[in-house]
């Protein structure tokens, strides 16, 4: 059965075309994903992402069960409210989920993770920290609104108690800090975000996000669907589970090596196996093409190089650089000139470093 957030009403209201995504019955856009792409990247538009899934972890012992479950190090995170991005794996270093935790106390760390790897994501947390003492707590009372571009954070500030609204805006890139609206509602607002845009995350108890959404709204914050997330987050550079990488996806072969911390005495889930196929040599690597060709790239189509054929992952139309952009996986080595059989047809594409676009942007070489 298809699940619905507390706000579908008011997408359904707002004229919304509605789509399935993981089972959630999630609005695609409001009349056009393009202009809402350029909302977000040029004022401030907002997200009901209340499909992600938040779960609490509680107990003594939650920063040594984070050790062990997380490639990236939660010992980078020394500072209560501090968040930091990381991947999940398996024994054999395939990627569970990607999630961003955030370190509120030593008894008290919170995640968010994707909305489509729910169940596996509580079950292998909840097995995992059997050993470790650590209570897993999902929070489906909880809904999250997004909200990104220039002015985003700015329009939020103005909806605060008026003594909450230096300290939010104080707060820094990647850090959270729970605050209160001017009418009482209590927040978790989190500067982080899905577009390449500033803005906040915002965690907000259901029965208090249909009046925080339409106080935005009156703000001139506008709405933006799953369209305009998706070429938002593709432009900044932004993996997707289940499109970019998953579970037979090492972080070697996804581009986010730079999440891997191999800091010493630490034996993380999967270490072993990511050390392994770092010795051995890392058989794939994901780049990002543009491609100067009118068409679009698509997830699926074949790309060729010298080293041998891969394929496009995700692949759009960025509307911030008028072109077609995709992230591919390709074998490892020497690629050359890299082409894309669309419909027969090898078209040449270029091999960009990414994120395309960063703060409305265009990144140089894109």
């Amino acid at each position: 059965m298809t699940q619905q957030t507390v706000l579908n009403p008011i997408h359904r209201a707002l004229g919304a075309k509605m789509v399935d995504f993981g089972g959630w019955d999630m609005p695609i856009h409001y009349g056009s994903q393009i202009d809402e792409h350029h909302q977000v990247r040029r004022d401030a538009g907002m997200f009901d992402v209340s499909h992600m899934t938040v779960v609490d972890l509680a107990g003594p012992r939650v920063r040594a069960f984070l050790r062990h479950l997380l490639a990236n190090s939660i010992d980078k995170l020394q500072k209560p409210g501090k968040a930091l991005y990381s991947c999940m794996l398996n024994p054999h270093g395939g990627v569970i989920d990607d999630l961003i935790v955030y370190f509120m106390t030593e008894s008290w760390f919170r995640l968010v993770v994707n909305a489509s790897t729910r169940d596996k994501d509580l079950a292998w947390l909840t097995a995992q920290a059997r050993a470790f003492d650590v209570h897993v707590r999902e929070r489906p009372e909880l809904g999250i609104v997004a909200v990104q571009g220039p002015n985003a954070r700015q329009r939020v500030i103005g909806l605060l108690a008026e003594d909450e609204r230096e300290p939010v805006m104080k707060l820094a890139r990647f850090s959270a800090r729970k605050a209160r609206t001017a009418t009482g509602a209590e927040l978790f607002i989190a500067r982080t975000g899905y577009t390449g845009e500033d803005g906040f995350e915002i965690i907000i108890p259901n029965d208090d996000i249909t009046g925080f959404w339409n106080a935005l709204l009156e703000a001139g914050v506008k709405p933006a669907g799953l369209g305009a997330r998706d070429t938002l987050r593709l432009e900044a550079g932004m993996n997707l589970y289940g499109q970019d990488m998953d579970e037979t996806v090492t972080p070697w072969e996804a581009a986010l090596g730079w999440t891997v911390a191999l800091d010493e005495g630490r034996d993380f889930v999967g270490r072993a196996a990511l050390e392994a196929q770092k010795a051995a040599g890392v058989p794939r690597q994901m780049i990002g093409l543009v491609m100067d060709e009118k068409g679009v790239l698509r997830h699926g189509q074949t790309v060729l190089t010298d080293a041998g054929a891969g394929e496009i992952l995700s692949g759009t139309f960025a509307p911030t650089i008028g072109k077609a952009i995709a992230f591919a996986r390709v074998p490892s080595g020497a690629i050359g000139a890299v082409r894309v059989d669309i419909r027969g047809r090898e078209v040449p594409v270029r091999v960009v470093k990414f994120p395309f676009v960063r703060e409305n942007s265009i990144q140089p070489g894109v």
